[in-house]
């Protein structure tokens, strides 16, 4: 209603004004140039539009052109997670959720069910009633503060590549919803401790806001932030999905001052995180460090978080949890297919293993050792709605994590500047003109309604098809169309190994020469 109100006007406005411009001047002044001013006064003051803040009146074009646009651009090159084409639509779903407004469709299944890469759920003829959350325990035996968690949480992104108004608003909307923030690599602000949020707080390799003049670990000053209230869990970040073994990246014109003081870095040059940590080289180190930061953060819950990729190295780091008998309280597996604010496109496109692959193995793997029920398993990649949440699950994680899917509800329209500080909405920049047009009450809310409404959009999903926790949902219940006559399930797909069998020598052939020579000593 509001794109018909606008077009209309403008419409009209440009046929009074051609009118009036050829009759009277000083008319045409009136008609046209006060409308125009007005409305730019209004779109400055109102909170609900980042864009129409930041650029008053020329803002509109934008609608008119996504309202006007050939239906064939509606879909993005990009797929999710599921193998949907991740549309226009998808993004469209996220903005009515966070804003509360009804995102049902018509006319049925917006994909073609006969292509290949289709996935659904087997649904039951016994629905069972539906629940609005569930909480899962995180923290193993050798964890003293263990945490309940809710399903859907933020994922990692660090202030500095997001905005002050940004991350202060993910951190009102998890306060408010009851779910958990992650810092992202970039150090812990003040912007994550004013609402008294549940945080997890991210450790990468530069190890910014614990680190020394030299960038290595300082043990003193993360002891000192670890034992903060809002800080619940401790993340230690091996690799990104969307840039694994690269490090990341902060350009040099989003470094303020206060940021650099924050990480602890000079002004004047691009911030890049080293490829790999300095304070670990092998297995049984990363596993020590574990034990360090769980003693200094006062027993809480320490984990990493990692993109799958040499087998082998993985495989090496779980022989080093049976050796050491130190296991970290939960792994967050990213997927190659995540995304990030900057990096080479090689690294974007094509180094790192999806999502549903690693998942599986490192879901197999620790079943396969018998460590699956002493640690929790995080998903971290372009997961979006309800029945993605149900995929991951079905996969072997416990929870997952959404960085894309809160971004849009910050009102991200995917401008792809998020490298170049010149974000137009305000959420991928610290340039004070842009930052300012994004209203932190509104968007703080707009977290919590997405937030809310695609936790139950899942727990529907569950009872649809007759389970009534998550623990329930195996990789039986997920199908996946192979081509035109051929579905399999997720099972068939990425067949599940027994518990123990890794144990008991019956080693997958696909794994075999990778288990044979990992090491715990080495990656």
């Amino acid at each position: 209603m509001r794109k018909r109100f606008v077009r209309l006007s403008i419409e009209i406005l440009l046929a009074i004004g051609l009118i009036s411009l050829v009759w009277h001047p000083i008319l045409y002044s009136l008609i046209v140039l006060l409308p125009i001013i007005g409305l730019g006064v209004y779109d400055m003051f109102q909170k609900k539009h980042t864009v129409l803040r930041n650029f008053p009146v020329i803002g509109h074009f934008r609608y008119l052109l996504e309202e006007i646009r050939p239906e064939i651009q509606q879909y993005f090159i990009e797929s999710n997670a599921s193998g949907r084409p991740f549309s226009r639509e998808m993004r469209s779903v996220v903005y009515q959720r966070a804003k509360k407004v009804n995102d049902t469709v018509s006319f049925g299944t917006q994909f073609n069910v006969y292509e290949e890469g289709y996935e659904w759920i087997n649904h039951s003829i016994s629905p069972k009633p539906v629940h609005k959350d569930a909480r899962i325990s995180i923290g193993s035996q050798q964890c003293k503060q263990l945490y309940a968690a809710s399903i859907l949480n933020i994922s990692g992104m660090s202030y500095g590549s997001l905005s002050k108004n940004a991350i202060i608003a993910l951190n009102r909307g998890a306060k408010s919803g009851g779910f958990y923030h992650n810092t992202g690599e970039g150090g812990l602000s003040s912007y994550h401790l004013e609402n008294d949020a549940d945080l997890v707080w991210q450790i990468g390799t530069g190890y910014f806001g614990c680190r020394n003049n030299d960038g290595s670990f300082n043990i003193e000053n993360f002891a000192q932030k670890a034992c903060l209230n809002p800080v619940k869990m401790i993340e230690i970040k091996l690799s990104q999905g969307a840039k694994p073994g690269h490090g990341g990246i902060l350009p040099a014109a989003k470094l303020t001052p206060e940021i650099a003081t924050i990480r602890g870095v000079p002004m004047g040059q691009d911030v890049i995180s080293p490829p790999k940590h300095s304070a670990f080289t092998t297995p049984i180190e990363l596993l020590n460090f574990v034990k360090l930061l769980r003693d200094h953060s006062g027993g809480k819950p320490v984990g990493f978080k990692l993109c799958v990729g040499k087998r082998r190295e993985f495989l090496s780091l779980v022989k080093a949890m049976l050796q050491t008998e130190i296991v970290p309280d939960f792994i967050t597996v990213d997927g190659g297919e995540g995304g990030t604010g900057a990096a080479p496109l090689s690294y974007a496109n094509s180094i790192g293993t999806p999502l549903n692959d690693g998942l599986s193995f490192v879901h197999d793997v620790l079943t396969g050792t018998n460590l699956r029920p002493h640690i929790r398993i995080i998903a971290s990649g372009k997961v979006i709605t309800g029945f993605d949440i149900a995929t991951k699950l079905a996969l072997g994680a416990d929870i997952v994590n959404s960085a894309r899917g809160m971004m849009f509800a910050l009102g991200c329209i995917q401008a792809l500047r998020c490298n170049t500080n010149q974000c137009p909405t305000g959420v991928a920049t610290q340039d004070p003109e842009l930052t300012k047009g994004l209203d932190i009450l509104d968007k703080s809310e707009h977290i919590t309604n997405y937030h809310r409404a695609t936790v139950k959009e899942f727990f529907e999903i569950l009872g649809t098809a007759g389970f009534e926790h998550p623990s329930e949902l195996s990789r039986q219940d997920i199908m996946r169309r192979i081509s035109a006559t051929e579905v399999m399930s997720y099972e068939h797909i990425y067949p599940s190994l027994e518990p123990g069998s890794l144990l008991e020598n019956k080693i997958p052939v696909s794994m075999e020469l990778d288990w044979k020579f990992s090491k715990a000593e080495k990656f």
